[in-house]
């Protein structure tokens, strides 16, 4: 199945394409890990001597020198081992840990700078599995096993070697033996990998369905659909645990193999080194150490099959992790185009007597979208067609329409979240397309509808855009949105965590609020800023949003009509395009699709202070 973030199969790339790719991982890591095979290799080198120190022994047993020498170089091999195979553990282990850690830090720095669209085409909890699952599977791969096929290659090679020097005959008997395995080895080892990848991508679709499924416990429960999300949860589950359990039959059938094939060999050498022995061919000592070397072989049989399984298990998990590195990522202009171009100057305090809409003496609004028309992609509709905008530099600018209509687009156009396929943005007369993201995003503040949690206490939230704010200036935030009192209550008051449950929706959107205004921005964006919360605090929200637009802009989406009666200039959208601007007076006079979302809507109802006014408006 073709990869949506990479647009790629994985099972289709080229072994050679995918060890480079496990390579990848590792290349930072050479120096370590030579030194990782440096080690193996003594200590084989060491393993390998024991069986000739061992027929030393026998042979000085047969005559009459001392057994002091070789009794020596068998506590110096043992002594030797210890501290090699020690040291090495040690050292791959940590650059195993060392592999994850870069691994995570790079899909992490890829998924924060990546565009909101690229992150968006995946549910979040697949990214999760693979920074979290994937990379403990790479860490065998990239440090332990590599080292580990190469030193039991030369484990192998030198342990047939020392045979050969023995006897030749039983050589052939277990070269025999070994390429038999060799061969099943092969057949086996594709359809391990292939099982290991499957499985592996079902536990990312049950991480993805199990964190959608959770954020929304509420409405899970009330659809009274807990069984079958947990059903469908278990589903993915089962098949992870199916394709598993495949790939463990194929591997304990391999380790059969391997087991089976060494024990087979040894019983032949035996029979053939006993009936040697017995014709004066070969020594006692050399079948005795014959046969240790045979034991020995499987060491490197069973480090070379258990190595095979982790790399085919690691390169898979490569794949994965390295998909994250194709999503487009957020990219500024060019140095020299950036640095042609200064920050846009900050905002100068208006006199005293200032209107909130009067712009600067220039008369050059703050934002302005001249021509703009974007989509989400190729293939995907148009969302909004020649939008002609201009955002004075104070006031209050709202924009209203049916579901659809585009507005979410705008704002994600202004945010930079979306680049337009047509037209150009201008922040202060200065083009989005010369200005960096940093340079567009300081001067504006954002408050999403859904308000998430971000994860920390109310005081972190609250320093999220801004953490080097003073208490001062949080007070006054939290006064503003009149969240003063509730704060106070809280056992641990700002540094109380602030989870979905510690405070309801209607007041994590009031810290939302509060975290835009502890530095007036020069454009604040709300999306529907009073979408949860009471009469009240609805109230004291259009207080702020009134005190913010005699300092700065304030564009507002509004998907409750109330929220923008008192708005300096509405702008009307249908199906991409504007429709309509004016104030709420001249749109009810003049336009069709606003007075329908009056009256669907009641706004009289919504803002008893002008009850009679605008119940008259609408009625006329």
């Amino acid at each position: 199945m073709t990869d949506p973030v990479s647009g790629t199969t994985p099972a289709a790339e080229p072994r050679l394409a995918r060890l480079r790719l496990l390579w990848s991982f590792v290349r930072p890591h050479r120096p370590a890990l030579a030194l990782g095979l440096f080690l193996a290799l003594l200590g084989s080198a060491g393993s390998l001597a024991t069986p000739m120190v061992t027929k030393w022994v026998l042979d000085t047993l047969s005559g009459s020198t001392s057994l002091l020498g070789p009794a020596v170089a068998l506590l110096s091999l043992l002594g030797f081992g210890v501290i090699i195979w020690c040291w090495q553990w040690i050292l791959l282990g940590t650059v195993g840990e060392r592999v994850i850690f870069d691994a995570r830090a790079s899909m992490v720095n890829r998924l924060f700078r990546a565009t909101v669209a690229a992150v968006s085409g995946r549910p979040t909890g697949e990214y999760i599995t693979r920074v979290t699952s994937d990379t403990v599977l790479l860490r065998q791969a990239a440090a332990s096993s590599i080292v580990g096929l190469i030193n039991g290659v030369i484990m192998l090679v030198g342990t047939l070697a020392l045979m050969a020097v023995l006897d030749l005959v039983l050589l052939a008997t277990t070269v025999a033996s070994v390429v038999v395995m060799a061969v099943l080895f092969s057949l086996l080892m594709p359809g391990i990998a292939k099982a290991q990848e499957r499985a592996q991508e079902h536990v990312g679709r049950l991480g993805a369905t199990l964190e959608g499924t959770l954020r929304a416990i509420r409405t899970v429960k009330v659809s009274r659909a807990e069984r079958r999300q947990s059903g469908r949860i278990i589903r993915e589950a089962q098949e992870s645990t199916r394709q598993s359990i495949r790939a463990i039959r194929r591997q304990a059938f391999a380790w059969t193999i391997a087991w089976s094939g060494i024990q087979f060999a040894i019983i032949l050498i035996l029979g053939i080194g006993a009936w040697r022995v017995s014709s004066g061919a070969l020594a006692v000592s050399s079948l005795i150490a014959f046969l240790l070397y045979a034991f020995g072989l499987m060491e490197p049989v069973t480090s070379l099959s258990q190595n095979l399984t982790a790399l085919q298990s690691g390169i898979a998990a490569a794949g994965r992790i390295r998909q994250i590195e194709t999503l487009a990522v957020e990219t500024d202009p060019p140095v020299r185009a950036t640095a042609a171009v200064s920050d846009p100057p900050a905002l100068s305090e208006p006199p005293a007597a200032s209107g909130t809409t009067t712009p600067d003496a220039a008369g050059r609004p703050v934002l302005e979208l001249r021509g703009i028309t974007a989509g989400y992609g190729p293939g995907q509709p148009v969302a909004v067609r020649d939008i002609d905008l201009a955002v004075p530099r104070r006031g209050h600018l709202a924009i209203v329409g049916p579901s659809g209509a585009g507005k979410t687009t705008l704002f994600s156009l202004v945010l930079r979240f979306l680049n337009p396929q047509e037209g150009e943005l201008f922040l202060d007369g200065h083009p989005y397309s010369a200005l960096g993201f940093d340079q567009v995003r300081r001067r504006l503040a954002y408050v999403e509808q859904d308000t998430p949690v971000i994860p920390g206490t109310v005081r972190e939230n609250l320093l999220f855009t801004h953490p080097d704010a003073t208490d001062e200036e949080i007070d006054r935030a939290l006064y503003a949105v009149r969240l003063t009192d509730k704060i106070d209550s809280l056992a641990h008051g700002l540094d109380t965590v602030l989870t979905p449950s510690s405070m309801s929706g209607g007041q994590r959107q009031r810290i939302a609020l509060a975290r835009a205004i502890l530095r007036r921005p020069d454009i604040l964006l709300l999306d529907e800023a009073t979408a949860q919360v009471d009469g009240l605090t609805e109230a004291a929200i259009h207080d702020c949003i009134r005190d913010q637009a005699t300092h700065g802009a304030v564009v507002t989406i509004a998907h409750r009509l109330s929220t923008v009666i008192d708005a300096d200039t509405i702008v009307v959208m249908q199906a991409g395009q504007v429709r309509a601007r004016g104030d709420h007076r001249t749109l009810l006079a003049t336009d069709e699709l606003y007075r329908d979302l009056v009256k669907a809507l009641h706004i009289a109802e919504a803002t008893p202070g002008r009850s009679g006014e605008l119940a008259a408006s609408t009625a006329g």
